[in-house]
């Protein structure tokens, strides 16, 4: 992405933004959104909604808790019910594992039907 191309800040609107992996941040406040997110929301579908559990659409960098206990694959770990996850992001492209996080037991890419907002 070049930066004549890049998109102005969706929270305080300001142009000042840059590419940093896959996130756009924008220094003025501090706001950084998925790069992906973007080109998805521009095709004609409109950007595909990845909602919790009970229906609530999810953001990047939202809390949430798990709502039952989860087997982790290849491993004899369990996730516990209720396990707060702070700062989660979204991904679009992983099939049905759409949640990206970091827990006290190592990073994770879950379902979000296991998931809901704190």
């Amino acid at each position: 992405m070049s930066t004549a191309t890049l998109p102005s800040c969706p929270q305080c609107g300001l142009d000042n933004t840059y590419p940093d992996a896959d996130v756009l941040i924008c220094p003025d406040c501090a706001h950084e959104w998925s790069a992906h997110a973007e080109a998805i929301a521009d095709e004609d579908n409109g950007p595909r909604v990845i909602k919790d559990a009970n229906g609530t659409p999810l953001a990047d960098g939202d809390s949430v808790l798990l709502v039952k206990d989860l087997k982790v694959k290849g491993s004899s770990t369990v996730i516990k019910k209720g396990t707060k996850i702070k700062g989660i992001r979204l991904v679009y492209d992983n099939g049905d594992h759409d949640v990206d996080c970091k827990t006290d037991q190592g990073p994770f890419i879950l379902k979000s039907e296991f998931l809901k907002k704190a």
